[in-house]
């Protein structure tokens, strides 16, 4: 079984309730799982939120919709995923975040595929990066994930689930999928107020046309609208793993 975890939470301190914020009328979350369920490599897709009160209103959205939705720990992530998996018989684990609402699922299934045929342990398309962030997917083979639930104990590898996999490619077999060019200093995921804005535009002006809008539209409509990646391209990458780096060095 192909599972799907898509990884949200209100709690983001950056732009708190961000999965919630409504684009076109929709919830972001909600836009984010009309995307995934286009995606054919996925034999089910799973809100994996905590068990912090602050993500009540998130699950209560997603069984209102008829979304499955699974609770865990809130900072330790890589438990939430362990026993989400294990709950829906996952042989493979796909680890998706919901701060990335413009998700091409064909991108996911070319992941997925290359994942599935190589028999890698960890498949991603962003280690090295070439997709532009915001495109992210990750594919854990099971038994690499079983591992890293046992031995993994710095706070960064329990909140971010694959950095332990990800720093032993000795041990755990590797592969990526690689863009055709660079495109990775595209900034397509929401972390801020700036990202925000910047989906809401892309949503408005392709959505109404296409609904099934890939990446090659969302780089043709900024091939047009050069202006909009002012929005947000000052803000760096990586700042959400700021918290648990910091405190494994004190």
């Amino acid at each position: 079984m192909k599972i799907a975890l898509l990884q949200a939470r209100m709690s983001s301190q950056r732009l708190p309730g961000k999965v919630l914020k409504h684009i076109l009328g929709v919830p972001m979350l909600g836009r984010h799982l009309e995307r995934l369920a286009r995606c054919r490599s996925l034999d089910r897709v799973i809100v994996a939120t905590s068990t912090d009160a602050s993500d009540d209103p998130l699950v209560a959205w997603c069984q209102n919709e008829g979304h499955t939705v699974y609770r865990g720990p809130l900072e330790d992530v890589l438990t939430r995923y362990m026993h989400a998996a294990e709950a829906y018989a996952a042989s493979w684990v796909i680890r998706l975040t919901g701060d990335c609402p413009l998700a091409d699922p064909g991108l996911i299934d070319r992941t997925v595929d290359g994942a599935v045929q190589a028999k890698r342990d960890y498949f991603s398309n962003i280690e090295p990066r070439t997709w532009p962030v915001g495109m992210d997917v990750e594919v854990i083979r099971m038994d690499a994930l079983r591992s890293a639930f046992r031995e993994a104990h710095r706070p960064s590898d329990r909140e971010h689930v694959t950095p332990f996999l990800r720093r032993q490619p000795e041990r755990f077999s590797h592969g990526a999928l690689r863009a055709p060019r660079d495109l990775s200093g595209l900034r397509l995921t929401v972390d801020e107020p700036q990202d925000f804005e910047l989906v809401c535009r892309i949503y408005a002006a392709l959505l109404p046309e296409r609904p099934d809008f890939d990446l090659n539209d969302i780089l043709n409509l900024l091939e047009a609208h050069p202006d909009w990646l002012a929005l947000n391209g000052g803000i760096l990458h990586h700042e959400g793993s700021r918290p648990s780096l910091s405190r494994e060095s004190t």
